[in-house]
């Protein structure tokens, strides 16, 4: 039983509820941030005392029943939920179970996918396997090795891992891969190499250590995000998941709008690839997706292949 960060979970997740949310009166003279702590104990059924004690680090581990309790009273989600059951030193409902084997089920679907960005991840974020547009988009995520296959390690230790996305949405996105580890640590298919990710972010990163201090616990992937891709900018995506019968892995396809500039510029990377991409010059991959989103527009076939396209200049005809 983890008693400091239970004491510390708990405050902040009652610190977040507000009574009328739970069918209380939120009188003139409340100055308490959230739920008193004699709320929480009487939705919970227990004293207010042991639950002070909680908060205090001074009580003996609560029960399987207790925390079940608790979790309740506190309106926690089912990854918050493991959590707590993690810190109090109870196995929560197992939801995951290692494998570095690509599901055969995903890997399925995955072939089958060549108009839509996919790749499969695990609970700690290390990319298993990506389809060629995938690959385009994002560049090679399974090169990674040791500690560094976690995206959850990278975004904090690899600056690079950034340049994928907008500087604004930055701090949005390290939120998101902090909750998810904290499941990862209490309710994963690997918690001992989440154990040693967290500890060596906690030595290296002052940013991941404020971000550890909020307690969120999250598992959910991005539904919708902005990629920055090198050669062709900003593109928008929404993000649809796929999940194993055991939640071990997970199937990411991320698709853009029709009609959009994101569209066009998502159907261009699949017509000619990263690597024909790379060899245009910047003026010339504008000039290339500003005719490609017109031909979408106007329902024409994307026979853009620049080294039939004289007006494209010299740049393009040496792809």
């Amino acid at each position: 039983m983890d008693k400091k960060e239970l004491a510390e979970f708990l405050r902040r997740r009652r610190e977040t509820l507000r009574p009328h949310d739970m069918g209380l009166v939120e009188g003139p003279r409340r100055r308490t941030q959230g739920l008193r702590r004699e709320e929480i104990a009487s939705l919970a059924g227990m004293s207010t005392d042991y639950y002070a004690r909680l908060e205090q680090q001074r009580a003996p581990q609560p029960s399987v029943q207790m925390a079940a309790a608790l979790a309740r009273a506190l309106r926690l989600t089912l990854d918050e939920r493991d959590h707590l059951f993690g810190l109090i030193g109870h196995n929560a409902p197992a939801r995951f179970h290692r494998s570095e084997h690509v599901s055969p089920t995903l890997m399925r679907v995955l072939d089958r996918l060549d108009d839509s960005p996919a790749l499969v991840l695990t609970d700690m974020a290390d990319t298993l396997a990506m389809n060629s547009l995938a690959m385009a988009l994002l560049g090679d995520q399974t090169r990674h090795t040791g500690l560094a296959r976690s995206a959850y390690y990278r975004w904090f230790m690899d600056p690079a891992e950034r340049l994928v996305y907008p500087e604004e949405d930055h701090p949005r996105h390290g939120r998101a891969q902090a909750a998810r580890l904290r499941v990862a640590l209490t309710a994963g298919s690997d918690t001992p190499r989440a154990a040693r990710i967290l500890a060596e972010l906690q030595k290296h990163s002052p940013e991941f250590v404020r971000l550890w201090e909020l307690q969120e616990v999250a598992q959910r992937y991005d539904e919708s995000k902005t990629i920055v891709h090198p050669e062709l900018g900003r593109i928008d995506v929404d993000g649809q998941v796929l999940f194993t019968e055991n939640r071990a892995q997970t199937l990411v396809v991320l698709t853009t709008r029709p009609g959009t500039e994101s569209h066009s510029k998502l159907e261009l990377l699949s017509v000619i690839g990263h690597q024909q991409l790379t060899s245009l010059t910047p003026s010339v991959a504008d000039v290339v997706v500003a005719r490609f989103h017109e031909a979408a527009l106007v329902g024409e076939d994307h026979d853009l292949d620049p080294v039939a396209q004289p007006e494209f200049g010299e740049d393009a005809r040496h792809m």
